[in-house]
């Protein structure tokens, strides 16, 4: 209506024109201002507890992208993790560096940690949060290739970390010379302790907590600051979903032990019990997927081997007189492949002995089982075909001089005997040629 007052002496097909401009700004502003609502009212929820791997890496990528597609005020990445790998923890920050959105990580929940590749991301966030109860630091980087690296290859690994984790707390504007003590000495902290160093920027009890400590912030992103509205936002929950889930659970190395083991039995039980088909489906299947699981781990393959050896012993032992020689050795070669299996002196990585303990007892007593019952199987006396018919007894039908009928398990058959056999008289099956039995007088054996 105001551009209508500038022109009142206008033409009617001007005033006509300036209705429309008008009534075109006003149908944008309302077709815009519910989406500029919607993109303000939201943020993305993307938790993540375990060890920091390739499914890690991966999830908070899809995560980021989704926060970033849905225009969501933030995402935030709920954390609680012992460390992991560094090329997995490098891709992360990568992506929280060059987020187009802004992203807090919060330490979660109450005994939750954020150490050794948990401090270098939390640190890496646009805002570090953690929860009452939580604790950051030990990020001391440890070989996961197995053994003792050297001096001078330990001093690059370490200057390189303290170089990488304090560029970041520079970037971020957070304490650098405690991050160069968290590499070198491995400290650690609590949140309180955190906050005071500068080394995270708030404590939060919950998410609602996070969300009104966070409202007014303002983040500078590579597009610009921007100011976060996130008092009433909505929280969306970003699932892992269930291929990253089942990768997540294949990745642990118990696991991966745990599906070694079936996979062996398996397969064991299936070559001593022909045609069972269920444990050789279930031992071939455990057995591929505990090689996907050890294609991400650190495998010393020495461990492999004598964890294998250990099995070969228990077969043995079933078979041969060793007097228990066998089976001790089967334990001890199952025990000293479970603790070399994986070699690396990163804990989290590490088959825990409640795990191993168990399955070296069970699989030695299952294997002896198992291998028992084929072996006794093997020496069965044969139940059908030609060999089932070889030592029946029957009655003689018609006389066999040399040649008349037998009757055997309740069936009639043709037969032929060296001796003379009078109907009613009783017949041993010694051979068969085709459908004609071969029969000796059984009076004749007995008195052999």
């Amino acid at each position: 209506m105001d551009t209508l007052m500038v022109f009142p002496n206008s033409p009617p097909r001007l005033r006509f024109l300036s209705l429309l401009i008008a009534l075109g700004a006003m149908l944008a502003a309302l077709l815009t201002a519910p989406l500029s609502v919607r993109a303000e009212s939201s943020v993305v929820l993307a938790t993540y507890d375990g060890v920091i791997n390739p499914v890690s890496a991966e999830y908070l990528h899809d995560a980021l992208i989704s926060a970033q597609e849905t225009h969501a005020q933030a995402l935030i990445i709920r954390l609680n993790t012992p460390g992991g790998l560094d090329q997995s923890m490098r891709l992360i920050i990568k992506d929280l560096t060059g987020a187009s959105v802004p992203v807090i990580v919060y330490v979660a929940p109450s005994s939750g940690r954020a150490a050794s590749a948990g401090v270098f991301i939390t640190m890496a966030a646009h805002v570090a949060a953690m929860a009452p109860g939580t604790n950051i630091g030990a990020a001391h980087p440890v070989s996961v290739g197995g053994g003792e690296m050297d001096a001078t290859m330990k001093e690059k690994v370490e200057n390189d970390s303290v170089a990488y984790l304090k560029s970041i707390a520079e970037q971020r504007g957070r304490n650098a010379a405690w991050a160069e003590e968290a590499v070198r000495k491995s400290v650690s902290v609590t949140e309180r302790e955190a906050v005071k160093l500068k080394v995270v920027d708030l404590i939060a009890e919950d998410i609602p907590a996070l969300l009104k400590q966070l409202e007014g912030r303002t983040i500078p992103l590579s597009a610009g600051p921007t100011v976060l509205h996130t008092a009433d936002a909505t929280v969306r929950e970003f699932p892992m979903g269930l291929r990253l889930e089942l990768l997540k659970t294949l990745s642990d190395p118990n696991i991966a032990y745990l599906l070694m083991t079936i996979g062996t039995i398996g397969i064991i039980a299936e070559l001593y019990n022909p045609g069972a088909i269920l444990p050789g489906v279930v031992g071939a299947i455990s057995l591929i997927l505990a090689f996907y699981s050890f294609q991400s781990l650190p495998v010393n393959y020495a461990g492999v081997l004598l964890f294998l050896l250990g099995i070969v012993f228990f077969i043995l032992e079933a078979s041969v007189t060793s007097y228990g020689l066998l089976g001790i050795g089967g334990v001890v070669s199952m025990l000293l492949g479970s603790v070399m299996l994986i070699k690396t002196d990163a804990e989290f990585l590490q088959i825990s002995w409640s795990v191993i303990l168990p399955v070296v007892l069970l699989v030695g007593a299952f294997s002896l089982l198992i291998v028992g019952m084929g072996l006794r199987a093997m020496g069965r006396r044969p139940v059908t075909g030609r060999e089932e018919m070889v030592g029946l007894v029957g009655v003689v039908k018609t006389a066999l001089t040399p040649h008349g009928q037998l009757a055997v398990h309740g069936e009639l058959w043709e037969a032929t005997s060296d001796q003379p056999l009078q109907a009613g008289d009783e017949a041993e099956v010694v051979r068969m040629d085709g459908l004609r039995l071969h029969v000796k007088p059984l009076s004749t054996q007995k008195e052999a």
